[in-house]
C-alpha cells in the first residue's frame, strides 16, 4: 500500500513521527501532499522528524497523487485527509480516501487535542513567494 497524508491531516495527529513509523510496518510507501508551498511541508516534517518517501513539492495535490501512483506500483493507494475536497481530489486521482478520524481509530493513532500547537512563524507569514 502507498499511504499519503494531506498536511492538515498530519497536523491533526498527536505524534506524526510515531504515526509514520507505525504506518511503515504495514505500508510500502508513506508521504505527505499539500497545496501549501514546499517549505511549509518541509518545515513541518523536519520539526516532527517525519521521514517521508514522497511529498508534493511544487505540484498540487491531484498532480502529486497521480505522479506518486505512477511511480509507486502498489496494490492500494490511500489518501488520509480532513475535507470533502480531499475526498474529491483522491477520487479524481484514482486513490481511495480515508478521513483522518476513521484512519486514526482503525490504526490506534492518537489525534491532537484541541490545544493549539505552537505556530511556526514561517507557516503563518501569509507569504507564498518565500522559498
Amino acid at each position: 500500500m502507498t499511504l499519503a497524508f494531506e498536511l492538515e491531516a498530519l497536523r491533526g495527529l498527536a505524534d506524526p513521527n510515531a504515526v509514520f513509523n507505525d504506518a511503515r510496518q504495514w505500508t510500502e510507501y508513506v508521504g505527505v501532499v499539500s497545496e501549501k508551498p514546499t517549505y511549509v511541508v518541509t518545515n513541518f516534517t523536519r520539526k516532527h522528524r517525519v521521514r517521508q518517501d514522497f511529498f508534493s513539492g511544487p505540484r498540487g495535490v491531484r498532480e502529486s497523487l497521480e505522479n506518486v501512483k505512477a511511480q509507486f506500483d502498489t496494490d492500494r493507494h490511500v489518501l488520509v485527509g480532513t475535507t470533502d475536497e480531499d475526498a474529491d481530489v483522491a477520487e479524481a486521482a484514482g486513490w481511495e480516501y480515508l478521513p483522518l478520524e476513521q484512519a486514526a481509530e482503525a490504526a490506534g493513532w492518537q489525534l491532537a487535542g484541541d490545544a493549539d500547537e505552537e505556530q511556526d512563524p514561517f507557516e503563518s507569514s501569509g507569504r507564498d513567494d518565500w522559498p
